[in-house]
């Protein structure tokens, strides 16, 4: 999360929402991370855990990472909550919860849906304070 944490501030620091991701195979090794890049591309669909969701399918040379955690430092939003199920990840582990957005746990919980045919586990709050202090710090400056 440490690593992800510091994505998040090279995306705000770029001028993106502070939300860094990285990707983990079933031995812990880092195969592929991610930070908001939407502003750097004009691209909306570029959310951290899209890009390294992206990458890690590169490095694994398929777009399944059963196995696989995905480490982010925001709750994911639908649009990634999505991906995340169809590309099969295992687990996500996040930071702060997205009381507004979130789907796996707050306003939704799309990953944990009995009614589709995939699932993944999900452990909320690590490192919430700080996950939580950079997207606070980052709105505060824009407001």
């Amino acid at each position: 999360m440490r690593r992800a944490l510091a994505l998040a501030s090279e995306a705000g620091e770029s001028g993106d929402v502070p939300v860094g991701a990285l990707v983990v195979d079933a031995t812990g090794t880092v195969v592929a991370e991610g930070r908001n890049l939407r502003e750097a591309t004009h691209d909306p669909t570029a959310h951290a855990e899209v890009v390294a969701m992206r990458h890690a399918a590169v490095a694994r040379g398929s777009w399944n990472l059963e196995g696989c955690t995905l480490v982010v430092t925001l709750e994911p939003c639908l649009m990634c909550a999505g991906a995340l199920l169809q590309a099969r990840v295992s687990r996500v582990v996040f930071g702060a919860w997205d009381e507004k957005a979130g789907a796996v746990g707050s306003a939704y919980d799309v990953v944990r849906d009995r009614r589709l045919p995939y699932r993944a586990e999900v452990v909320g709050g690590l490192f919430e304070h700080d996950a939580a202090a950079l997207l606070r710090n980052f709105f505060d400056t824009k407001r």
